[in-house]
């Protein structure tokens, strides 16, 4: 049952990275409603360097972030699937997708929506009992 729920929890993070991705690269889902918002983004630039702007940074930040949630299931799928005893054996692999599923479920809260919120949640619900099963 624990490796069902980590297999569970971490397609859910693969999913959602996906998504992202392609809402990222292949959609206007990111862009903002406010046409003036969209141009100011394009021509201004942040304090940090005016090697890029605001658009670019922000194209970049939405794909790096979507890279990183899809490393989580880029490692434990193949793991839970071909070699479950290194995560039942570990302390550090059986808890680190908490760690991971904590970390996003505050971003969600606190700055995201309610379908990424949801998801996180259900993963991180799937971990902690994954967690509790392989533990005690």
């Amino acid at each position: 049952m624990s490796q069902i729920l980590i297999i569970i929890g971490v397609s859910i993070f693969g999913v959602l990275g996906a998504i992202h991705l392609v809402y990222t690269f292949f959609t206007e889902k990111f862009n903002p409603c406010d046409a003036s918002v969209f141009t100011a983004m394009k021509s201004t630039s942040p304090r940090l360097t005016k090697e890029t702007t605001m658009w670019r940074a922000w194209v970049g930040f939405n794909a790096s972030h979507s890279l990183g949630v899809m490393l989580l299931p880029a490692i434990y799928l193949p793991l839970a699937v071909n070699h479950f005893e290194v995560i039942k054996n570990s302390i550090w692999f059986s808890l680190l997708p908490v760690a991971v599923g904590v970390s996003y479920l505050i971003l969600a809260k606190k700055y995201w929506f309610k379908i990424p919120f949801l998801g996180v949640l259900i993963s991180l619900v799937c971990f902690l009992v994954s967690a509790w099963l392989i533990n005690t």
